[in-house]
């Protein structure tokens, strides 16, 4: 399999601390064994084909490997998005795009892909179970048994207590999430830069990811505060977009217990029950939508 060329480009994102950590290919060699359940020893074997200009809405691929013509494409991910598969799609469809390119796709011959495998490694907040299946046909407007157009992508949580065996069968995967878990408990009681501080401290004294983050302190420093950053701002949007939603449900509910006559009072009752609210804000927001004309 040739390996796709790297092209010169300016990167317009920053770096991952999973990418930054598996794509030597020693350790990605062995995440695919654990993930895989197979014992390859030489990581001259793998090809690392990861896309380093492929971009779509400000994210992109974090580890994307052949070998033994498997294709594997690990990302992780501290937020859940149903929309995952969508994105290995626009991903998958340029990195066949490279590898296919010198092939005449009007010959008789078949041309031969490597077969893919999309898995993303888990470690946000979100109480998610340990394995999920994530359908590109669940996003489909009309449901289809037999969809024409498929891809599966696997979301294993990596959070404590969760696959345990498998970050037991790889090191570094272990290391990674404890690494991430520490930063995100730090944060809760401490400014971003000391939890890092005090997670890289630690890590390295106690022979978690000691080498990478020795070696990669400031880098990792920077990354790590990048990433917690850019996911609480993602939980926070999600969040308040959340509630800008309800709210929008709340008065359409009002406003249609005033078109079909409903007293006052029966109309915060409801309102309270329904949405949960006290009975001073109910009344507030009926009172609001009774006063327009």
């Amino acid at each position: 399999m040739t390996e796709v060329k790297k092209t010169a480009v300016k990167r317009t994102y920053k770096a991952s601390v999973f990418e930054m950590v598996f794509r030597n290919k020693k350790e990605s060699l062995g995440l695919y064994n654990a993930v895989n359940n197979t014992n390859y020893t030489d990581p001259e074997q793998l090809v690392i084909n990861t896309l380093e200009n492929a971009i779509y809405m400000s994210m992109h691929n974090d580890v994307s490997f052949i070998i033994d013509s498997r294709l594997s494409l690990y990302e992780h991910q501290s937020t859940y998005s149903p929309n995952l598969p969508l994105r290995y799609l626009f991903y998958i469809s340029d990195l066949y795009s490279l590898i296919t390119k010198d092939s005449n796709f009007y010959g008789e011959k078949k041309v031969m892909l490597p077969t893919p495998n999309f898995i993303i490694f888990f470690n946000g907040t979100r109480n998610l179970p340990e394995k999920m299946e994530l359908n590109l046909s669940d996003l489909y407007e009309i449901p289809d048994k037999d969809p024409a157009l498929e891809l599966k992508a696997v979301l294993l949580n990596i959070n404590p207590g969760k696959n345990e065996r498998l970050k037991d069968a790889c090191k570094t995967l272990k290391d990674y999430a404890e690494y991430t878990w520490r930063v995100r408990q730090y944060a809760e009681k401490m400014t971003l830069e000391d939890a890092v501080d005090q997670a890289i401290a630690e890590c390295i004294r106690e022979g978690i990811l000691a080498d990478f983050l020795s070696e990669n302190r400031a880098e990792a420093k920077s990354v790590s505060i990048y990433e917690y950053d850019e996911e609480r701002h993602m939980r926070q949007t999600r969040e308040e977009g959340w509630e800008e939603g309800r709210m929008s449900a709340i008065k359409k509910a009002v406003q249609i217990c005033k078109d079909l006559g409903v007293d006052r009072e029966h109309a915060v009752l409801q309102l309270a029950q329904k949405y949960e609210l006290t009975q001073r804000k109910a009344e507030e927001l009926v009172d609001e939508c009774w006063k327009r004309e």
